[in-house]
């Protein structure tokens, strides 16, 4: 089966191809031709998610997958949550959404966090959402590791002492909400064709 991916990000996309079963083929939207911003103007994770995957199976006609991620931390009731990506500004810039979180947690002890993940199926059949949480802290002022992308370097798992960009891309694969949520994805997939 070949699906159509709503991101972009070479990240996610070797993430996912990772998981998914032998004889699955992956292509991304810009690869069938989708060069405009697909619509993303949801209030929560799930619509976000809904909005690409059924943007893209309308205009593309093939099953699509779309994810929506979020780091939702405890002491600031939730945010950056939906507006992870662009909690700086508009230009989606890292390092500038990791300095206002960090600024933001300097007057407080409490550096709960977790990242939730929620991918949306869209195929001729209908649709579904699969889910993915993995709890943790944000790091104390600096940022650690040279992997990952986005809050990596800023946010520890549970359980662990090194943030995700410390990782190797198989151990947080193991653990990361993506992984979760892809591994539920993959599961379903998988029951449905035996």
């Amino acid at each position: 089966m070949t699906i159509v991916l709503a991101t972009q990000n070479p990240g996610k996309i070797a993430e996912i191809r990772a998981l998914l079963p032998e004889g699955w083929q992956v292509v991304t939207a810009t690869e069938l031709g989708v060069t405009e911003d697909i619509p993303e103007t949801g209030e929560t994770l799930e619509e976000n998610a809904l909005q690409k995957a059924q943007y893209l199976f309308d205009r593309c006609g093939m099953p699509a997958l779309a994810d929506d991620t979020g780091l939702e931390i405890e002491a600031l009731n939730g945010a950056p949550g939906v507006y992870s990506a662009r909690y700086a500004g508009e230009e989606k810039d890292n390092e500038k959404n990791m300095a206002k979180v960090l600024k933001e947690l300097s007057d407080t002890s409490n550096r709960k966090a977790r990242f939730r993940t929620v991918l949306a199926w869209v195929t001729p059949e209908g649709r579904q959402y699969f889910e993915g949480i993995v709890n943790g802290e944000i790091a104390d002022t600096h940022l650690r590791g040279e992997h990952g992308f986005g809050y990596d370097p800023i946010f520890v798992p549970e359980g662990e002492h090194r943030s995700f960009a410390q990782m190797s891309a198989e151990e947080k694969s193991a653990m990361s909400h993506r992984g979760r949520a892809l591994r539920a994805f993959v599961a379903h997939i998988k029951s449905k064709s035996t």
